[in-house]
């Protein structure tokens, strides 16, 4: 006879079919014993789903409420037992605030908005308009629940503060009731405008408002969602020049860096960007893409005639042994201790010392050296990941990017 060990033998080996239907009382008791190991008790608290055995709610309700207990447990346990509205005072509690396991914070407002907690909708409305995709799910997800249990003008009257999460919720709520929310590509967040755009449909809709656009911004909104349905990028030029080809001013960022930066970032720009780098990057003509082997032979064969004893080139993935990015490096010196960093976006390099000697060989190389106060001009505006931020960056890191 099967039973939880020989089910659950090891993790990644769970035979998911068969504990569905294995005696749930026994389920419950191994959940909460912590003797066993989390992802056992995990798979026995998804097999409880929609049979939770009534004698062991006090013990899951306990197990939930101890914080010294496995979070991935408490968190799961939380999503079993979403609708015990004896939870809601320990949900609602200060302390939950200080939950330190990862992902609590957001599962503790999931089982609010399920449980109809109102007072829960601007946390929730913050977590729908996060960047991060599970915490908007998390979000989004909580909201529907509350507007499904009190209405959509409950929900919003909550909601009355104007912030830009605010808004954002209420052109979801718009939008999922049928109503046109063309309008919303006016809002000044460039995020909430995202959100809109992002929710159109009719090609037909936005070029009637493009005739009568408020701001520019919303003008180039719309065209931008223009293009996301029907791939054509003659309109958005056509509002480009209209417009009299708007785009953000950056001092100190030439035209030969600005080429490079706009095509690179500007069409996966962060929702939070400003829409004249999208709508620079569809109606501009790109730089002509680098021989990046000849690149990287050319600035070799320089370093090694000024004597400096270069390395294998390295793509900047394979230096730091994990990820990827925009460059490569070539270590030099008799030890190899050194780097100069070449760029794939354009004939860029540069490195951390601005070591004359490097400089001096890849410039006569036909290489462009990015200086400290080149590399230092913040491209603004232009919001784009890096580390689990989302902000403008500055010349270096964007020609010389890295993401593990």
């Amino acid at each position: 006879m099967p039973n939880i060990r020989t089910l659950t033998p090891e993790a990644g080996r769970i035979d998911t079919e068969r504990l569905r239907t294995y005696d749930a009382d026994r389920l419950a008791r191994c959940a909460v014993d912590p003797a066993q190991p989390w992802w056992r008790r995990q798979a026995c608290v998804e097999a409880l789903a929609g049979r939770v055995p009534q004698a062991r709610v006090g013990d899951l309700l306990a197990c939930v409420r101890d914080t010294q207990d496995n979070g991935a447990i408490r968190k799961a346990l939380l999503g079993l037992l979403s609708d015990r509205d004896e939870l809601l005072p320990w949900l609602r509690h200060e302390d939950r605030l200080r939950e330190e396991a990862y992902g609590m914070r957001e599962a503790v407002l999931r089982s609010r908005g399920a449980l109809g907690d109102l007072s829960a909708a601007a946390e929730l409305a913050t977590l729908a308009f996060s960047p991060w995709r599970t915490r908007r799910a998390v979000g989004e997800a909580g909201l529907d629940a509350l507007v499904d249990r009190h209405g959509a003008q409950a929900v919003l009257a909550e909601l009355a503060d104007g912030r830009p999460e605010d808004r954002a919720v209420a052109v979801r709520v718009r939008d999922r009731a049928g109503e046109d929310v063309t309008d919303a590509l006016a809002d000044p967040d460039p995020g909430v405008a995202h959100l809109a755009q992002s929710l159109l449909a009719s090609p037909d809709r936005i070029r009637a408002y493009l005739a009568g656009a408020p701001t520019t911004d919303a003008a180039l909104w719309a065209a931008y969602a223009l293009h996301r349905l029907t791939g054509d990028a003659a309109p958005v030029r056509a509002v480009y020049e209209a417009l009299g080809r708007p785009r953000v001013e950056v001092e100190g960022l030439d035209q030969e860096l600005r080429r490079a930066i706009v095509h690179e970032y500007g069409p996966d720009c962060e929702k939070q960007s400003d829409p004249r780098w999208r709508i620079e990057a569809l109606c501009t003509e790109p730089p002509r893409a680098p021989d990046e082997e000849g690149q990287l032979a050319r600035a070799t064969a320089a370093l090694a005639a000024a004597g400096l004893a270069p390395r294998t080139p390295l793509s900047c993935g394979e230096a730091h042994r994990q990820g990827g990015g925009t460059y490569h490096v070539i270590g030099y010196g008799e030890d190899g201790g050194k780097e100069v960093f070449i760029s794939t976006l354009g004939p860029f390099a540069g490195d951390h010392e601005d070591d004359p000697a490097a400089r001096a060989a890849l410039e006569r190389a036909g290489f462009r050296w990015i200086d400290g106060p080149t590399g230092a001009v913040r491209v603004t505006g232009l919001g784009v990941y890096y580390f689990g931020a989302r902000e403008p960056l500055d010349v270096r890191t964007l020609l010389f990017y890295w993401q593990d």
